[in-house]
């Protein structure tokens, strides 16, 4: 008997936790983009702010429906693929690109909020800080980013109620747009920011709960995706466009045109106030209701909710960054080097250049409104790509009203690129840098694996499979609830759960989990014959069992924790034995405590026992 393991990570992110994924880049827009599109529109950039929230309503419109029709993953590299690979490595590569400015930008607009001298030195700084705390694992961010965007929120609202009362005044201030549709339509991309995090919450489709009623073979995820996506929506365009209103109340803002590509916007008695806006306006409607002392806590706390929030976002796109370049080259797109992992499961070359490349971009650029340029090229880029694909694609079942929506959504993010690649020369060599260098890097993949062929075409013929001897155990002297041991190799944990499951009398499910940082489908239909460490701990264990019935266990997975509780209740695992971690110190404080999380979420009638 042979038990397949589930190599799927279990479907446990519900919609708080979606709607996290997705706040945490949605959310921090307001961050910077109300300041940005002032330095554009003047008095007038309200206008501006409500056209870009009525594109992103119509953006997660279309998002609902890629995720109800792709519950297994709908970001623009999966979702294309079918249709065509080239395209999907394009709108893959456009996808890297706007990662990497997302944790460029993020760290800059986090360190402007904070007031610090030189921000980009310590953006950089922080980029390689959190990129040296992924060495020891990638952190799944869905948990970390709830409890980030609860403050958030609770900040965004109690601000859209201090301007409640200005906006009398801020309507007054209110100036119609002016020079023409050209004019107006640059300022318009200009302020397109923060779009990504829907490309992110449709690839997490694959984790969701499921609707009730149905089944992985027959998944439906639209109860958790699609209100995730509703609710971040709602806030994101409802409290941007009003604290943008709330915006033109501050008297005595200007533009500041010393550098004409990239202006600033002064106020009084704060210069430079374009990338904080949100704490300057703290700072003057709270202090204008309760005192300046009162106001300068409202710009701290602002500050310190904001940052921490942007920080977050750095980390989600450095993981974001990580995943992909190591799915891509499993799909042997990218060179074979980024799937080489270290001892904690992550590819060392990919980590490397997820965190090297966008340190390196925020001391180059500097500047927000240059990074906003670079970011705007990637996300519309991939977005489109992805909307381009499903609106044409005949055989997925969209109603009439979502394909035309959906295509028309296209052409308006393809009409935001083109614009961009033509009226922006540093987006336009950002992109082709980008694009020429991942298409080198496929190149070089491609040339390795024929390279690989050949040299397996002249060699020796293969070894003949590895054969083993069907698994015969004495089932006679067992009885009760069977036991589970999760190992990770040989060693004093396997020994103990054997020993145990003789003289306790109950077959022993043994557990090896294969972790990945993201799986592919490949991984799906791993069999443990065919990994060499599995193989070894399973026939070890055999032999060691001397006929007392070990049933192999085997799961391929990119959340441990999580396969091992879903396993032992599937199993129906009376107890479940775990070794004690061997790392100590900073490595067990980084990658966390996977005894602690498997305890929380273990159901209370099994039992857990940690051999030390």
């Amino acid at each position: 008997m042979i038990v397949a393991g589930n190599t799927r990570r279990p479907r446990n992110v519900d919609v708080p936790r979606a709607a996290a994924i997705l706040y945490g880049d949605w959310g921090t827009s307001k961050a910077y983009v109300i300041g940005l599109a002032f330095a554009v529109g003047g008095y007038s950039s309200f206008w501006l702010i409500a056209a870009m929230c009525l594109l992103t309503a119509l953006v997660g419109i279309n998002y609902m429906a890629i995720c109800k029709h792709y519950p297994d993953g709908g970001g623009v590299y999966a979702s294309v693929r079918h249709r065509s690979e080239i395209i999907s490595i394009v709108g893959a590569f456009l996808l890297m690109a706007d990662y990497i400015v997302t944790a460029a930008l993020s760290a800059l607009s986090a360190f402007e909020y904070f007031n610090v001298t030189h921000p980009e030195r310590y953006a950089a700084a922080a980029i390689v800080i959190i990129g040296l705390l992924n060495v020891f694992g990638p952190k799944h961010t869905g948990g970390l980013a709830f409890l980030v965007s609860v403050p958030t929120v609770v900040v965004v609202v109690l601000l859209g109620v201090f301007c409640l009362p200005h906006l009398h005044e801020a309507v007054h201030n209110l100036q119609p747009l002016t020079g023409g549709f050209s004019k107006n339509w640059k300022g318009f991309v200009g302020v397109v920011l923060a779009l990504s995090g829907v490309e992110a919450i449709a690839n997490s489709t694959g984790v969701m709960k499921l609707n009730r009623g149905t089944t992985d073979s027959n998944p439906n995820v639209s109860k958790t995706s699609s209100p995730s996506i509703l609710w971040v929506m709602l806030e994101v365009c409802l409290f941007t466009a009003l604290l943008s209103l709330g915006m033109h109340a501050l008297s005595g803002l200007s533009i500041n045109a010393a550098d004409p590509a990239h202006p600033d916007v002064d106020a009084p008695g704060h210069p430079g106030v374009r990338d904080y806006m949100l704490r300057y306006m703290g700072q003057v409607f709270v202090g204008g209701a309760f005192g300046p002392a009162a106001g300068h806590v409202a710009g701290l706390v602002v500050s310190v909710v904001f940052g921490f929030l942007l920080l977050s976002a750095v980390n989600t796109a450095i993981v974001a960054l990580i995943g992909i370049s190591f799915l891509m080259s499993r799909d042997g797109e990218l060179p074979p080097q980024f799937q080489k992992l270290n001892e904690f499961g992550v590819p060392n070359l990919g980590l490397l250049l997820a965190t090297v490349i966008p340190a390196v971009l925020v001391v180059v650029v500097q500047d927000m409104s240059g990074l906003a340029e670079l970011y705007a090229v990637g996300v519309v880029g991939a977005i489109a790509t992805n909307l381009g694909a499903c609106s044409t694609d005949q055989k997925l079942r969209l109603a009439v009203w979502e394909r035309v929506t959906m295509f028309v959504t296209f052409l308006i993010m393809l009409a935001i690129e083109l614009s961009l690649l033509v009226d922006k020369p540093s987006a336009r060599i950002f992109a082709g840098t980008v694009l020429l260098a991942g298409l080198f890097l496929r190149g070089l993949a491609v040339e390795y694996a024929n390279r690989h062929k050949a040299a397996a075409a002249v060699a020796a013929p293969p070894p003949a499979p590895v054969t083993l001897a069907p698994l015969q155990f004495n089932m006679e002297n067992v009885d009760g609830a069977p036991i589970m041991c999760a190992v990770r190799g040989l060693g004093r944990t396997l020994d103990y759960a054997i020993q145990e499951a003789r003289e306790t009398r109950r077959p022993l499910y043994l557990l090896f989990v294969r972790s990945l940082p993201v799986l592919t489908e490949q991984d799906y239909k791993k069999k443990w014959h065919e990994d060499d460490e599995a193989r070894e701990v399973f026939v070890t264990a055999k032999s060691k069992a001397n006929g007392h019935p070990v049933f192999p266990c085997y799961a391929v997975s990119d959340s441990v924790a999580d396969t091992i509780v879903d396993i032992a209740a599937t199993m129906g695992a009376s107890s479940l034995i775990l070794g004690a971690p061997e790392r100590k110190g900073l490595a067990f404080l980084l990658r966390g405590n996977i005894i602690r999380q498997i305890s929380d979420n273990l159901p209370d009638e099994i039992h857990l026992l940690v051999y030390a």
